[in-house]
């Protein structure tokens, strides 16, 4: 579990200069993923962004998929750094520590990562705030429930998966206060049977809805055998199960990835923490399913407008944890620290943070 003191090291922007390139120099941008780039999920995201940047103003790109969190990342990482990459994009939170050691070695390459909250002068870290689209897609289980029971296929209990399903249940719980979310632990990022027998185990007990923090689309799969309904994660996941799809929260890497590409290449990138939202695009929610009331669409969308104009932020308390605890007071909105560090759950949510 990460410290709420180590996060809070992920909201400091280092104002010192990184590497810098020729502005008409040619860059080579290496990806390393930790799940095949076909798992229809979250390297299959950071793909489509890679794509989105290969071969555009003088950029090539290449990737590694599957890498396994850990030394093996750290050979990948510094075959690339060897290779005289210009720019390095580990999407995994377990390749930060692999990423700083080499990092430290190549003080002329400019390294990026995902989820973590190290930086050095020539590494950065960067995410999307996930939750705001969580909150959204909350509000369509909440609406589509029957028994008033979601189910939640996650992945590890990090504050990032841990603040996803707590914007879920608090999107859930503002259209339909009796809700309850029940979470199931894999332990894995991708294993797609794994996350599917955990979607039946939720399924199993009253759940219809299942929601997922999972790279594949199992999740999907599992509820649309049982004829329930499901909420997607990563992309699109309405081919994999088209009757039981209701929406997803997606994530759109294109154009922070080319913002990244272009700095490194006019020499002004600077190391920091970068956590964009909604109104930058980074993360948004799918078309929804033809079975989601127009009422509940319209809704939905006036949610989305307020969030992206910064009129709403989804963790204004009163917020209760799961012991009744007022955790956020009325009126009170949750500071990144706080969002970066969370370790509990929202009343509501059935299950434990470990």
């Amino acid at each position: 579990m990460m410290m709420k003191r180590t996060m809070m090291a992920m909201l400091a922007v280092l104002l010192c200069c990184g590497p810098s390139v020729a502005a008409d120099k040619e860059i080579k941008v290496g990806f390393l993923y930790v799940s095949p780039v076909g798992d229809a999920g979250y390297s299959y995201a950071h793909d489509m962004g890679r794509r989105f940047i290969d071969g555009r103003d003088g950029v090539t790109t290449a990737f590694v998929e599957a890498v396994p969190e850990g030394p093996d990342s750290e050979r990948v990482i510094l075959n690339m750094a060897r290779k005289n990459y210009d720019l390095i994009f580990a999407t995994s939170y377990g390749y930060m520590d692999p990423m700083l050691k080499v990092a430290q070695k190549f003080p002329d390459i400019v390294f990026m990562h995902c989820s973590g909250f190290k930086t050095a002068p020539n590494m950065g870290n960067y995410f999307g705030r996930m939750y705001q689209a969580r909150y959204l897609t909350g509000m369509v289980a909440g609406s589509m429930t029957k028994s008033s029971t979601l189910g939640y296929v996650a992945a590890f209990p990090i504050p990032e998966v841990i603040r996803g399903i707590n914007a879920f249940t608090l999107g859930a719980q503002a259209v339909n206060p009796g809700v309850t979310v029940r979470v199931v632990w894999t332990k894995t990022w991708y294993d797609p049977a794994t996350e599917k027998e955990a979607a039946k185990s939720l399924l199993d007990t009253g759940a219809d809805v299942i929601a997922q923090h999972q790279d594949s689309p199992g999740p999907q799969e599992a509820a649309q055998e049982r004829g329930v309904y499901s909420i997607g994660y990563n992309s699109d996941m309405s081919a994999f199960a088209p009757k039981a799809h209701l929406v997803a929260a997606v994530w759109n890497w294109g154009p922070f990835y080319k913002e990244m590409a272009d700095a490194v290449k006019a020499g002004t990138w600077k190391s920091g923490a970068y956590w964009y939202g909604m109104d930058k695009g980074i993360v948004d929610i799918s078309k929804m399913s033809d079975a989601v009331p127009e009422q509940v669409r319209s809704r939905v969308a006036a949610k989305k407008a307020e969030i992206v104009a910064g009129a709403f932020e989804p963790f204004t308390g009163e917020i209760k944890d799961q012991s009744g605890a007022v955790r956020i007071p009325s009126g009170k909105s949750a500071a990144d620290p706080e969002l970066l560090g969370m370790d509990w759950f929202v009343r509501g949510v059935v299950g434990s943070t470990q």
